[in-house]
Order: C-alpha cells, then sequence, then structure tokens
C-alpha cells in the first residue's frame, strides 16, 4: 500500500482585481454582481504515489505549486478537484504560521500541536524535554510565540513535528532554519527518520540536499507536474528548465 496517492489534484485561487477597502464598497459590489477578479490555477491535475518508507523529493520555481502542493497533502487547504489519500499519522513543518499560536507560549504550543498530530499529554510529556534540546530553545519555554525571532519559531516548528513520531512527515525548506550547524541537526535527523523507515516529502531549493535524501522526485512548474522519475534526471530537468531549455 502507498504511503501518498494524489489523484489529479487541481487547486485554484482567486485573485481580486479591484481591492474593496470599505463596508460600502463590498456591499456595493454584491449588488451589482460585479465579481472584479481572475482565477489563478495553482495545481493542475497533479498525479503521483510516495511508497511507505520512501523520502521524496518536488523542486520547481518559485510560484509553481510546491508550497500549495504541500498544504493540501497536509489538510490545510483542500483541492477543487481531485483526491488525496494519506495512510498513517501525518506532521508536516510548513511555512512560519502554520500549526502555532503567537499568544501562547513555546511551551503550550508545542501541547497542542502535538495534541493536533493525535499525541496524548502524556505521550508529549515523555519527548517534551527532548523536543526542546533539540531546538535549543529550553530557557525559552515559558516565552510567548509572538517575542520570539522567525529562527527560533522555525527550530520549535520542526522539532516538534519529527518528534511527534509520525508515519508521514511533510517538509518545506528545512534550510530556512537557523544557522548551519541547526541545518546540519536537520540532516541528521531527517537521515535518522529514513533508517526508521518514515516517509518523507521533502520541498527545498538545495538542489545537493534533494539529490542527497530522495531517489525520486517530480518537478513542478506553473502548476503542473513536467518531470518525474529519478531525482538526478528531475535536477537536471529543472536546470535546464532554468536556463531556459
Amino acid at each position: 500500500m502507498s504511503a501518498i496517492t494524489a489523484d489529479k489534484i487541481s487547486k485554484k485561487f482567486r485573485i481580486p482585481h479591484e481591492k474593496k477597502t470599505t463596508l460600502f464598497q463590498n456591499i456595493v459590489g454584491v449588488i451589482k454582481r460585479q465579481f472584479d477578479y481572475e482565477e489563478f490555477w495553482a495545481l493542475k491535475g497533479v498525479s503521483f504515489e510516495v511508497e511507505n518508507g520512501e523520502t521524496f523529493g518536488i523542486v520547481g520555481r518559485n510560484g509553481s505549486g510546491k508550497s500549495t502542493l504541500l498544504k493540501i497533502l497536509a489538510k490545510v487547504l483542500y483541492p477543487d478537484s481531485g483526491s488525496v489519500k494519506m495512510n498513517g499519522k501525518v506532521a508536516s513543518f510548513l511555512e512560519l504560521g502554520i500549526g502555532f499560536q503567537q499568544e501562547l507560549t513555546a511551551e503550550e504550543n508545542v501541547y497542542i500541536y502535538s495534541s493536533i498530530l493525535g499525541i496524548s499529554r502524556k505521550q508529549v510529556k515523555r519527548i517534551y524535554d527532548d523536543i526542546f534540546a533539540f531546538a535549543e530553545l529550553k530557557k525559552f519555554e515559558d516565552m510567548k510565540l509572538k517575542n520570539l525571532s522567525s529562527g527560533m519559531y522555525m527550530r520549535l516548528a520542526f522539532s516538534t513535528a519529527i518528534h511527534a513520531n509520525p508515519d508521514t512527515i511533510l517538509i518545506d525548506e528545512v534550510f530556512a532554519v537557523g544557522d548551519e550547524a541547526f541545518q546540519k541537526k536537520c540532516i541528521d535527523k531527517i537521515n535518522g527518520l529514513q533508517k526508521q523507515g518514515k516517509t518523507i516529502i521533502f520541498v527545498s531549493h538545495d538542489l545537493k540536499a534533494v539529490k542527497g535524501l530522495c531517489r525520486r522526485s517530480l518537478l513542478l512548474n506553473e502548476g503542473k507536474i513536467i518531470s518525474m522519475g529519478a531525482t538526478e534526471k528531475v535536477i537536471n530537468d529543472y536546470l535546464a528548465l532554468l536556463n531556459g531549455g
């Protein structure tokens, strides 16, 4: 059984042409049925499968649909058409702001996010020290998240996700987390998850890391898959795309 099956996923967003800033303008717009927007298709018929225990890469230029795809896999967004099947417990490390609450402390956020992942409070207590030790944030556990730097915030999010013992983990740009030493810790942890047989979706602009971690990958461009298969070939196709080939 595959860990992930995506079947013809499409997702569109509405981009307004005219910004309505007052209640009156919005009411007038509804009355006159002035729906002045264009449809932007972030994903167009995307299909792929990821096997249990596989580390699968996703590459593409900014705006190609990578983050939208991960959000659909994480059930933060839902497709307009198509379907996704995910087996087992899923943890996601996406962009800053997803799953954490700014007005709560670092400690409270760890408990809340872990509960979303299906981890009991008793289980969290067992891994609590490991989460903060890995994130290197033990002395900040009682501080509200809004008072932490973006790098500290991201380290806590990543550490919570990987210590929740998920079957599948979705990772978007882990190399935006912390300094070079912490990034190496992240890679070492991902290698450990691979050895445990975890399924990993890995999105990054660091092509060297994608090549080192992923046997198979896919290349998105303008919401469509234009290459999928062996990672080396996909990266070569991506480089050709960047060079106008």
